[in-house]
């Protein structure tokens, strides 16, 4: 196993020193961080790039209390990967707003480290229970909210931002507005995240997973990531690979044995095998079906997020065109509201208009699609229903990540999450 680094003489030493005086194992983890002093007057008093603190001329002159508090909460940024996580948001979403994710990144560890008596946070740092109650009007208790909550959840709970209109810049919607004016008061301290390999990615997000949960362990129940274990960096699958490969195994051409007629083999030894003797019959071999048959049911009741369902059907259309499916999509509530078909090879989804409003009630549109005898089933619900009907082929529940509680369970097929 590698050693940690020894402790360098820098801006934040004391800090340092104090925070490994009062919390020994994850002190540890400053250890495993490069700090670096920064001589540029404008700098902020303490940020980081995901790899490194940099401390501001400023730094120094703070209360001892105030530095320990802000080298916790830099070195919590490291250790739980929040600036390369900024940017693999980025990849699955496009845009994504620096400021949003970075004040969703401070009240995670804010409300984590602030009941400590021996760290002081600036004065009017955000929380995460206020956060949740003035930005999303969904008031509850902070321990409880620490322990439902990643930043990737809070932050697209959040992004409520207006479609871009050229030139201008894509406008806030009230939660984003409101979150942001939380935090106007502070400098934000989440830098871009220097590139690398994704293999390097993912072993760095090994080492510090392991890291954190060996501190977790060595200070025990007061721990300063007790209640941070829901953020935990995470090596994911994303769900769009996930889906395409269930995809291409239920719709891909299978070939099955034809006895109607000899196999290549057969014809190309012309049925024998040395001078006398002839092999038996080979059969040859067709596909089990022309065209392969994908239904997509959509959940309409108003309960379901307009952008991940746009990025599910984006995924979908792209999936149908490389396999060359029929896709029928399903639209419904409490009862079915609309079907449409698409030849195979040319389906829009993301060009439907999606209205409903209803209860969900799963049975209708399973029973819908039954009628079209789909190889495999997608069902774009939050599972927030029920069915009497199970189908004979595959089900795969898309479901768009709910935080704070477990997936209602629909007791068939599988059940993937959108994030």
């Amino acid at each position: 196993m590698a050693e940690a680094p020894a402790l360098r003489v820098h801006r934040g030493t004391r800090a340092v020193q104090r925070l490994l005086e009062h919390a020994p194992s994850a002190g540890g983890l400053a250890l495993w961080v490069s700090h670096q002093d920064v001589d540029d007057p404008a700098a902020p008093l303490l940020s980081t790039d995901g790899r490194s603190a940099f401390y501001g001329p400023g730094f120094d002159a703070l209360p001892l209390a105030e530095q320990t508090g802000r080298v916790v909460h830099t070195v919590l940024h490291i250790a739980l990967r929040h600036a390369p996580r900024f940017r693999a948001l980025q990849g699955l979403l496009g845009d994504v707003d620096r400021e949003l994710f970075n004040l969703c990144a401070d009240a995670l560890i804010n409300s984590a480290i602030a009941h400590h008596a021996w760290l002081a946070l600036p004065a009017g740092a955000l929380r995460l229970d206020r956060l949740l109650a003035v930005a999303l009007l969904q008031p509850q208790a902070e321990e409880s909210a620490l322990l439902a909550w990643d930043v990737e959840r809070l932050y697209r709970a959040l992004d409520d931002r207006r479609p871009p209109q050229a030139p201008a810049p894509r406008q806030d919607g009230r939660k984003a507005a409101a979150a942001r004016a939380l935090g106007r008061a502070h400098a934000h301290d989440l830098q871009p995240a220097a590139d690398s390999a994704p293999e390097d990615e993912t072993e760095a997000t090994r080492a510090w997973t392991e890291r954190l949960q060996r501190a977790y362990a060595g200070d025990g129940e007061f721990s300063l990531l007790r209640t941070l274990m829901a953020d935990l960096p995470r090596s994911r699958t994303p769900w769009e690979q996930v889906l395409r490969v269930q995809l291409a195994r239920a719709l891909s051409p299978q070939p099955g044995l034809s006895w109607s007629r000899p196999s290549r083999s057969w014809l190309a030894n012309r049925g024998r095998a040395g001078a006398h003797g002839r092999l038996p019959w080979e059969p040859g071999r067709s596909a089990t079906r022309a065209v392969p048959r994908l239904v997509v049911m959509v959940d309409v009741s108003g309960s379901v997020d307009e952008t991940l369902l746009a990025r599910f059907a984006r995924e979908v259309d792209a999936l149908s065109r490389r396999l060359e499916c029929g896709v029928t999509v399903v639209l419904g509530d409490d009862r079915v509201r609309e079907v449409v078909h698409h030849a195979p090879g040319r389906s829009r989804l993301r060009d439907l208009v999606f209205t409903g409003g209803g209860e969900t009630d799963f049975t209708p549109l399973l029973e819908e699609a039954d009628r079209h005898a789909p190889d495999i089933g997608l069902f774009f619900t939050d599972l927030e229903g029920g069915t009497r009907f199970q189908p004979r082929w595959p089900v795969v529940w898309a479901v768009p990540g709910l935080p704070g509680r477990p997936w209602p369970q629909p007791g068939f097929g599988r059940v993937l999450e959108l994030r």
